[in-house]
């Protein structure tokens, strides 16, 4: 389960989540004034979120039937990681 901490309690202990997110793999949602700002996830988790990522890009380019230049597959890929961002602050 992710728990959620404001970032004064993330402040004041610090330490403390490190090492569950170290030790016990727990993950932590922070939020400002009741908004979400950041997670705090084990870097294996991260490391997962990101080959996701790739594998998905590269999966989607392998669908398309048409030649691709690189700077195509550039903007393919900012654009990509801006809907990402956007839809997470909403």
């Amino acid at each position: 389960m992710i728990e959620t901490v404001s970032t004064l309690e993330m402040r004041q202990r610090l330490g403390d989540l490190l090492n569950r997110v170290a030790l016990r793999h727990d993950q932590f949602v922070i939020e400002r004034k009741g908004k979400p700002l950041a997670a705090m996830v084990p870097i294996e988790r991260l490391e997962q979120m990101q080959e996701a990522a790739r594998v998905h890009l590269l999966s989607t380019l392998a669908r398309r039937t048409d030649a691709i230049s690189q700077s195509q597959t550039d903007q393919l890929a900012n654009e990509a990681k801006h809907r990402t961002r956007r839809s997470r602050r909403k």
